[in-house]
């Protein structure tokens, strides 16, 4: 195992131990099948076992973690590269929802305007809960709006809410950048321009998938060329 982290303060909360383990293991420190003892982790934080339990809890909500019976808490097989494919397969969703919305004229500007002030009053907090909570409301109205059950229950089984916890805890993202990412956004969506509405969806994802390509499906390389 790799180094342990500085103790943290003796009333930290479990949401911080959860954050450290998050952390941890997006970036290998834990491997997948590595076990969690809590006694021990409960030790390198200087805390008692309660918030421990709870910040295992929530790694199991979040699906970065499993409890098995009788045998303890183990990393799941995750990899930073399932994150990134499950963003792929979000951003064709997306897309396609958005597209599906702007040509039925379904699509709740109003409420994604909601949205959007929720997330900048979760900036202007320092939020980072509520930022994820207005986010995944702001994306799936717009799923819910494309009238396409199928497609709803697919996007529905990324685990949207659990991959965007992850994805905020690992990458330490800006709370005023999302605020700017979904007001652009939502700014495409009002200008009424289908396709441009739609490259913009299907981007706002690609985005956090990290991929070496362009938004036209380029190498980065041979795109700046």
């Amino acid at each position: 195992m790799a180094d342990e982290p500085s103790k943290l303060p003796r009333l930290t909360l479990a949401r911080q131990i959860r954050d450290s383990l998050v952390g941890r293991i997006v970036s290998g420190q834990f491997r997948p099948g590595e076990r969690l003892v809590e006694t021990r982790l409960a030790a390198t934080y200087g805390t008692s076992q309660a918030p421990v339990r709870e910040a295992l809890r929530e790694l199991e909500v979040m699906r970065l973690v499993e409890t098995q019976p009788r045998r303890g808490t183990f990393v799941r097989p995750f990899v930073q590269e399932t994150l990134r494919e499950s963003y792929v397969v979000r951003a064709a969703l997306e897309e396609t929802a958005t597209r599906l919305a702007l040509l039925a004229g379904t699509m709740p500007v109003e409420a994604l305007r909601t949205d959007v002030a929720a997330m900048r009053a979760a900036a202007e907090s320092g939020d980072g809960e509520a930022s994820a909570r207005a986010s995944v409301s702001f994306h799936r109205r717009i799923v819910e709006a494309a009238h396409n059950e199928l497609l709803k229950l697919s996007w529905e089984g990324l685990q949207i809410e659990a991959r965007t916890s992850v994805t905020m805890v690992a990458t330490e993202v800006d709370l005023y950048d999302i605020v700017r990412d979904h007001a652009d956004l939502l700014a495409t969506i009002e200008d009424g321009d289908l396709e441009t509405a739609c490259r913009h969806a299907r981007d706002h994802q690609w985005h956090y998938a990290d991929l070496p390509h362009d938004a036209h499906g380029r190498t980065r390389d041979s795109a700046a060329g």
